[in-house]
């Protein structure tokens, strides 16, 4: 194929950060996606109505004039998470959506929920009010094994959960098994699939020692467990959509701490059309990532296109974070280091 062009895509996983970072790396959503729904997990939570509206407005101060893209906000939810503010925040389009961190499951997940039965008051109005359920699917019982942690949720918390409230619109984040691949499809669900998961199984963590470049929440699992989401998300099946789930670090918090997340914003297009191309379902593409979030979501899909061209693309080590004209820092974007086979040319009105 000698290019491709698709309706611009839509991120419906992304981590933006704050202060610096936010200013640095929004560019690399916002030139080529047109929206996004944005994660709650900042250092101090989002957890009402005013602290959304001035996350949003820092976003917002950060995009370049012009831009048309459109940031989704969410709430994220904790034991003493109140109705009126899901009813008030969802109503006046402030929230989009809510997300669920079991407590301490990621980073800055300290404040999340300890036990899900506390927040069944919650999960009924916003089933009345048709408000989206973002969730993080692991337990975090420490006897659970790191590995099974995900289809362990799945089986303890969530299926009796879409049991209690049917009619609940739930999205399962960032899948990274073959059990939830199968539960998605069975329940009726939404999933997110990352590019990071459908390019790297659990060994990549081990390559040349520990590699933190590699490590993320939920962590990748066997490689039976990356075809299944490579064969998902390549599908065409409307219940798998993009979410990339980048995840930025500073260099020293990264390499040297071991932070949990995969930086893949400047990447991301490009990462995942190399699956599609792999698994010869270039032809499914725009599904997975322009058409399958919006109708699951109920919206409109986005009117500009994207064209995408075959071309070697050198893929820098590191992207440098920049504060009044100073490098103050680094982070790795996925790939980085490597040459890719395709490029995102450019937005066409």
């Amino acid at each position: 194929m000698k290019e491709l062009t698709i309706l611009k895509p839509d991120d419906w996983h992304l981590h933006l950060r704050e202060g610096i970072v936010l200013k640095n790396i929004i560019r690399f959503t916002s030139e080529f996606f047109g929206r996004a729904i944005v994660m709650p997990n900042t250092k101090k939570p989002i957890t009402t109505i005013k602290e959304c509206i001035s996350y949003k407005k820092s976003i917002s101060e950060a995009l370049s004039i012009n831009s048309t893209f459109e940031p989704l906000m969410t709430i994220y939810l904790t034991d003493e998470t109140v109705k009126n503010e899901i009813i008030e925040g969802f109503n006046n389009k402030v929230f989009f959506a809510a997300k669920l961190y079991p407590a301490n499951v990621t980073t800055n997940s300290s404040q999340g929920v300890k036990k899900i039965e506390n927040l069944h008051e919650i999960f009924e109005v916003m089933q009345e009010l048709g408000m989206p359920l973002l969730i993080h699917g692991e337990v975090t019982d420490p006897e659970v094994d790191i590995f099974d942690r995900e289809e362990v949720f799945i089986d303890k918390e969530l299926s009796p959960l879409i049991q209690k409230f049917p009619k609940l619109k739930i999205v399962l984040e960032h899948i990274t098994t073959s059990h939830a691949v199968d539960f998605v499809q069975e329940n009726n669900l939404g999933a997110t699939i990352t590019p990071h998961h459908l390019h790297i199984n659990r060994n990549a963590m081990f390559f040349g020692g520990l590699n933190s470049d590699f490590y993320c929440l939920p962590v990748a699992k066997r490689e039976n467990n990356r075809i299944a989401l490579r064969k998902a998300a390549t599908s065409g099946k409307e219940c798998f959509f993009l979410g990339t789930d980048s995840a930025p670090h500073l260099r020293q918090w990264k390499a040297f701490c071991g932070c949990a997340g995969i930086f893949n914003s400047p990447v991301a297009i490009e990462s995942y059309i190399k699956v599609f191309e792999e698994e010869n379902a270039l032809n499914q593409f725009e599904k997975f990532a322009s058409l399958n979030g919006p109708n699951f979501y109920n919206l409109p899909f986005n009117t500009e296109k994207i064209r995408l061209v075959p071309k070697l693309n050198e893929i820098p080590e590191f992207i440098q974070v920049i504060e009044k004209n100073k490098v103050v820092g680094q982070i790795k974007p996925f790939h980085g280091g490597e040459t890719l086979t395709w490029r995102v040319e450019g937005v066409i009105k």
